[in-house]
Formats: C-alpha cells, sequence, structure tokens
C-alpha cells in the first residue's frame, strides 16, 4: 500500500503540482491544503490512523506529532520541502526537487549503538566567591554541590562544602571526572568565629560528575564546548551564569550517548615496533578522546563527541563512523541525485550544510531572499568535518556537477580544509567542483548559489560500495576513466606509491615485516620486494624503518590496473650454499659481508670460519657443529666404566 502525501501551499505562498509529485515519487498525494497546520488538520486525523503518511512541511511538525499523540498512532515522517524546495525566485518546476527530498528523508536509517552515562549529580563548582557560592547555594537544593574557591573570602557559609585552591588538571567527562588540585585548603570545623581554612598541601585528588566552571580563566580541556558536564560561563555575565547553574541541574540521573564511532584495532597504522606511522585522527581530534596505544590508538567514547574527523581522514577504515555509518550517507547521496534525474530533474548541484546553522541560514535565505535555486539540493549531516574527500567524490560521481559544503562560524576546518584539496586534486577539468562557503547572512547565500552553471560532468553514475577507501577509488575511475596516469596528490594523502632507491636498498625486508597493511611484501622463494599500490596507506613505518634511508613515499592515486596486483620494485640474484647448493640470501650482501670480513676481522681470520659465511643456516650449524673448535665441543669422550674397571681400582698395589 503506498504512503499518503499531504500537501500544503502555506497559504499560497508556494506552487505545488500534485500530479506531478504522486506520479513521480509514487505516493497518494491529497489534495492541496492552504493551511494543514490550522484548517487541515481534520483531513490530517483521518489519514493518520493508516500509520502511512508522510507531511510535506517540518515548521509546524510539533503540532502533528501532538496530534499523532492523541490520536494514539504512530507519528508521521514531516519532510521540508517548503524551505528547501518551494520558497524560491528561479521560476522553475520544483517537483523533480522535492521527489527527490521525499526519496531521501523516507530512507529507513540505520539503528545507532548507545551506551548509557551514570551521573548521581555530585558537582564541583570552580570560582571566586562572590560567583561560585551564590551558584552553590541555588544548586545545593538539588543536587550535590562542592565548592572550590580561587579566593579567599572573609565570610564562608557554613551549610556549604567549601575548599581552597586551583585545578592543575583535570580528565574525564561527564559522570567520571577526576581532578587534581595545588595549594588545596580545607576548612577547619574548631574554634569560634568565622570558619577559617587550614594549611595548603599540592596533589589534592577528587572526583566528581560534572563540573561548572566559573573563573572566567582558561578552559580545563580542549573544544570544552564538546565536553559532557563540563559548564563553562564567563564570570561576569549573569545570564551566562544562570544558563549554565540551570543545565547543570538537569545532569543527574542516566543519560543515553552514541557510539560515534568504530574501531578496529588491527587495521590501524599508528605504530608497529616503537616505529611511528600514521598520526592523522591524533592530529586532528578536538576534544583529545583520541591517545596513542602502543602500535594502535586508544578511542575514549565517554569524551568522544562525533564530530567525524578522525573517520574523514583515516587512511586504512580502522576508525569509521557509526551515527550513522558512512554507507547510510552514500546512500541518501545517490538516492537524492537518481530520483531527481528520475522526476525529469538535469545535472543537480549538492548543498552539504550541518543541521544547525545551515538549515537555519537555508530557512532564512528561503524566507527573506531568494530561496535556493531548484537544482540545488540541500543535505544535512551530523557534522561538516567529518564530511570527506571520499563522500566529495562520491558525490560528484553519482551525477551532482558540483558539491558545495556551507560552512558555519564554528565548523572545524582541521580536516575539512585538506579533505577538500585532495579531493580537488582527484578532479579533473579546471572548473571549480567542490568549495567551502561561508556566506555570514541569507543573501550572501543566494549570491553564492545563482551564479553561471558549471557544464554536467560525462559521468555514469557510480553505485557506491564499500568503506571510504573503496568508494573513493571507484568515484575517481568514474570521474577520469581510461587513464594510467596516477594522479599527483598533496602531502600526507592516504593513497601513493613507495619509490625504492635499489642501490641503497640490502633487501633487508625490515620494512616488509612492519608494513600495517601488507602493501609491501616479500617472496619466500627469492630475494625480491614487493609492492602492492591500492594497499598502501602511505603511514611512513616503512621510512622511518628502513635502515638504509632507501624508502621515499611518492602521495598518489594509480587508477590503473597495475595498482591492484603485486609488482616487484627490487630483487637481486640469491647466493646458492657453498656446502648444498641451496640459495639462502642475497648474493651482493653475502658478497659485500665477505669483503669486509675474510682476513680482516679476528673470528674471521680462518679460511674455515670465513666458510660460514657462505653457508646456509642448516649448513652453518652442521659445520659449527662439528669443527674443533665449536662452543659444544667439550673434547673426547670419555670410555665407559665397567664392574672390572672399578675392581681392580679396589686391589692394592
Amino acid at each position: 500500500m503506498a504512503k499518503t502525501l499531504m500537501l500544503c501551499d502555506c497559504g499560497g505562498s508556494q506552487k505545488l503540482d500534485a500530479d506531478a509529485i504522486s506520479k513521480s515519487t509514487g505516493l497518494n498525494c491529497s489534495m492541496i491544503h492552504n493551511g494543514l497546520c490550522t484548517s487541515g488538520l481534520d483531513s490530517l486525523a483521518q489519514a493518520l490512523p493508516s500509520g502511512e503518511v508522510v507531511i510535506a512541511c517540518a515548521q509546524e511538525a510539533n503540532v502533528f506529532e501532538d496530534l499523532a499523540a492523541e490520536l494514539d498512532t504512530p507519528l508521521p515522517l514531516c519532510v521540508d520541502i517548503r524551505d528547501r524546495a518551494g520558497w524560491s525566485d528561479e521560476g522553475k518546476s520544483a517537483t523533480p526537487k522535492i521527489t527527490a527530498l521525499l526519496a531521501e528523508a523516507m530512507l529507513p536509517a540505520p539503528a545507532i549503538k548507545t551506551f548509557d552515562v551514570e551521573s548521581e549529580g555530585l558537582c564541583l563548582i570552580v570560582g571566586d566567591s562572590d560567583v561560585a557560592i551564590n551558584a552553590a547555594e541555588q544548586l545545593s537544593e538539588i543536587i550535590d554541590v562542592t565548592v572550590l574557591l580561587t579566593d579567599a573570602p572573609e565570610i564562608i557559609p557554613a551549610q556549604l562544602d567549601v575548599l581552597s585552591g586551583r585545578i592543575r588538571k583535570a580528565s574525564g567527562s561527564l559522570g567520571q571526572f577526576s581532578v587534581t588540585v595545588d595549594a588545596l585548603r580545607t576548612l577547619d570545623p574548631s574554634g569560634r568565629g568565622a570558619l577559617q581554612f587550614g594549611a595548603p598541601k599540592d596533589g589534592g585528588k577528587s572526583e566528581c560528575d560534572l563540573i561548572l566552571d566559573l573563573t572566567g580563566g582558561t578552559s580545563l580541556f580542549p573544544a570544552h564546548e564538546k565536553r559532557d558536564g563540563y559548564l563553562r560561563a564567563d564570570p561576569k555575565d549573569p545570564l551566562a551564569v544562570n544558563r549554565a547553574v540551570f543545565e547543570a541541574a538537569q545532569l543527574e540521573g542516566t543519560f543515553e550517548k552514541p557510539f560515534y564511532v568504530s574501531f578496529e584495532e588491527h587495521l590501524c597504522a599508528h605504530s608497529r615496533a616503537s616505529r611511528s606511522g600514521c598520526n592523522r585522527c591524533l592530529n586532528v581530534c578536538p576534544t583529545g578522546a583520541i591517545t596513542s596505544a602502543g602500535d594502535s590508538v586508544s578511542i575514549d567514547p565517554n569524551i568522544c563527541a562525533g564530530c567525524g574527523e578522525c573517520a574523514a581522514v583515516c587512511p586504512s577504515g580502522a576508525v569509521s563512523y557509526d551515527a550513522p555509518p558512512v554507507s547510510f550517507l552514500f546512500n541518501r547521496i545517490r538516492t537524492l541525485a537518481s530520483a531527481y534525474r528520475e522526476a525529469g530533474g538535469k545535472a543537480p548541484r549538492l548543498l552539504v550544510h550541518d543541521e544547525t546553522h545551515g538549515t537555519e541560514m537555508i530557512s532564512l535565505a528561503a524566507r527573506f531572499a531568494r530561496g535556493l535555486p531548484s537544482d540545488v539540493l540541500p543535505l544535512a549531516v551530523p557534522n561538516l568535518s567529518g564530511f570527506g574527500h571520499s563522500e566529495m567524490l562520491v558525490a560528484l560521481a553519482s551525477g551532482f556537477k558540483s558539491v558545495d559544503i556551507l560552512a558555519g562560524p564554528k565548523t572545524e576546518r582541521d580536516a575539512l580544509d585538506p579533505q577538500l584539496e585532495l579531493a580537488l586534486a582527484m578532479v579533473p577539468g579546471e572548473e571549480l567542483r567542490v568549495r567551502i562557503i561561508s556566506p555570514s547572512e541569507p543573501d550572501a547565500l543566494c549570491d553564492a548559489l545563482y551564479v553561471k552553471p558549471l557544464k554536467a560532468l560525462d559521468v555514469n553514475p557510480i553505485l557506491p560500495l564499500g568503506g571510504r577507501r573503496e568508494a573513493t577509488r571507484l568515484a575517481a575511475t568514474a570521474l577520469v576513466p581510461d587513464t594510467n596516469t596516477p594522479i599527483a596528490l598533496p602531502a600526507g594523502a592516504p593513497y601513493g606509491a613507495v619509490l625504492i632507491d635499489t642501490d641503497a636498498c640490502t633487501l633487508c625486508l625490515a620494512c616488509a615485516s612492519l608494513c600495517p597493511s601488507g602493501a609491501l611484501g616479500d617472496n619466500p622463494d627469492a630475494p625480491q620486494l614487493r609492492f602492492k599500490e591500492d594497499a598502501c596507506l602511505q603511514c611512513g613505518i616503512c621510512t622511518d624503518t628502513c635502515p638504509e634511508n632507501a624508502i621515499t613515499l611518492v602521495p598518489q592515486l594509480d587508477l590503473s590496473a597495475q595498482a591492484l596486483t603485486d609488482r616487484v620494485v627490487n630483487e637481486e640474484e640469491p647466493y646458492p650454499c657453498i656446502e648444498c647448493g641451496k640459495p639462502f640470501g642475497v648474493k651482493s650482501t653475502i658478497e659485500k659481508i665477505v669483503e669486509k670480513l675474510e682476513g680482516k676481522h679476528a673470528m674471521f681470520v680462518n679460511s674455515d670460519n670465513a666458510k660460514l659465511i657462505r653457508m646456509c643456516d642448516d649448513c652453518r650449524v652442521k659445520a659449527q657443529y662439528h669443527s674443533d673448535n665449536s662452543p659444544m665441543f667439550a673434547g673426547k669422550r670419555p670410555a665407559t666404566r665397567t664392574t672390572e674397571d672399578y675392581l681392580k681400582d679396589r686391589k692394592p698395589n
């Protein structure tokens, strides 16, 4: 049974073609209401019990959901087609765009994994007495409060748990904060008169569930606004302090938090055998949730704020965004493009924005400016900083002729800008197909979008499969077909080759033994170093490992079939054992060792010892075992003593 689409022209402010929308979407369209949230509620109440209702309006979603709750029916899906499509000065038919937006909105979203965070409401308030004590008095009736004063007031309220000192360091998140306090002074309860603090001591430790920082100084944590349970306000701003106090009062109980990313330790290329490799996620994580943990990294889900930067820059796929997974984002992009084309649209453009600033900017542009052009399809994502080069290329290879990323004043660009540079290096032509725009007002957003259109890309739309790395290669192959010339990439790119200085390389194979992705390997039957470019992460462990400095990283993307196969990058003639003839090493290496040691080193002045260098392992052991100076040789074995021997020893001389 087809779903019913409830349409509304919002007081006649947008033109809708119900028949065309029904035909392109396959939905049963209602009559076009003039005010579904007012006069049309009776019609909606009749449709809701079916449970198969989609409402083409998101502004009044609360009204529609309240009605559904009152009728005890499933909540309807509310999709904004007005601000994103209907309200536009371009004057073209919005049906293809509306069709695409509805198709994308109706995709079933995968379930998000979550875990519980427990908070008993133990709050540490830090600041001067004139602000901190007042905040503590407000909160003490709701949650447990301890005040850490940064000054020494003359009068201290006896009913509060008050300390004095300064925080040296803090760690943790909501429900599990740990602080170290220097110059810690506790109240001395004895004596008459005003309460006094005792002698100070350093290194005091305490634990709490949340921290209310009213010092006005340096934040205790990086990206403090992303740290759950850490509230910070300017003590000179009473409104900000009251807001922080109110938020602190709500942080008691059990809270559900998503596992934003998934991590597969065996794929991580951070380090091998104490040789440093990839540090991309460590360099971009704004909250400090990622730390080094030997050969891999460790991600604290309690501190992770879900920005997705780590997943965008991870070369191996060890870190992947999981709320929702990148495969769902690929599916959303593909659905927008394919539904738009099937409804009669041609060469759309993608506008990627966040769910807060970007959504509001689009809404304001629709109401007070020209609105979005009919070929610009908006795509809301949880965090722009996690939209990497893979997603940009997949969008172009899915049929979008350009990708605009609508950044806001709080958008983190540490990962986004390099990802844009990487994507542009793989896009053919001179036209700027991918860009970041940062308009300060709705009119500026419209000015950035109402520009001379780009030519459509000549590409067969792809079906993105696999993770980011696989999707990137698939998209790049569609954008640059039939090329055998590697695409040069900027330094630090996660794709590339290795250049071997064959004159310096001794084929020690240390690089192959430590390569985390298996891009470098050996041949057990011959002295060879083999390389598979498609697997290379450009992590740098091989360059750090090579004792001869014979390896250089070459960032590039080779789309030819050669990159998918092993190829020999250095090989030499094997050296035959002088005893059994079995090849056991590199001929040039053995000859160099013989040249340096034979007759020149004290251990190899003897010709028999020098021969050991030219033997394989088995023959060398045998030769050493039977030699006169073998470390295992203990002289001639004594004859076995018999009873007769013992009796002879007893006879008198």
